[in-house]
């Protein structure tokens, strides 16, 4: 799945403005320019689209987690990832939105997809490991669209964030 249709994504969910993004970037730790965010919120075939690259990526699902939970002083920062895949950002979604296992199965639930309990946990495992299992553009999406509904249907757990 392309990095922007998961921006989309997640904005639509959170219901994001363009600052609101540029500051979860932020927090992440790259600075982003406003005009930047907008060629990467276009669609493929929208005349000024910008593929978003695995770097700014990276620095926004860092920035999610922060966004969603808090920044924790105690821990070190994360290392970004060198290439963002699929995996990795279904990895920083269950951490940004604490999802536990049985959330995973309720979101992928609510897409009218279902996975079992080996294939699932396969996804989260180290790239190379006997059982690790890429995780597919249909399951991600799927999981997008799940969790969409499970945020806007779910109470919202209080939010540790202090900057938008």
């Amino acid at each position: 799945m392309n990095h922007n249709d998961i921006l989309r994504g997640v904005r639509y969910m959170l219901d994001l403005s363009e600052p609101q993004l540029a500051a979860i970037f932020d927090m992440g730790g790259m600075k982003v320019t406003l005009d930047k965010i907008s060629l990467w919120l276009l669609k493929e075939d929208e005349e000024g689209f910008t593929p978003c690259p695995d770097l700014p990526m990276a620095h926004f699902l860092n920035g999610l987690v922060i966004y969603r939970r808090g920044r924790d002083d105690a821990r070190p920062p994360q290392p970004l990832e060198p290439s963002v895949t699929n995996n990795i950002v279904l990895k920083k979604l269950r951490v940004a939105f604490e999802l536990k296992e049985e959330d995973m199965h309720a979101v992928l639930k609510l897409a009218d997809f279902e996975v079992s309990r080996p294939e699932l946990s396969a996804l989260f495992r180290k790239e190379g490991q006997k059982n690790y299992r890429a995780c597919g553009d249909q399951l991600l999406r799927n999981f997008l669209r799940g969790l969409t509904q499970w945020v806007r249907t779910n109470p919202p757990a209080p939010v540790r964030h202090a900057e938008e």
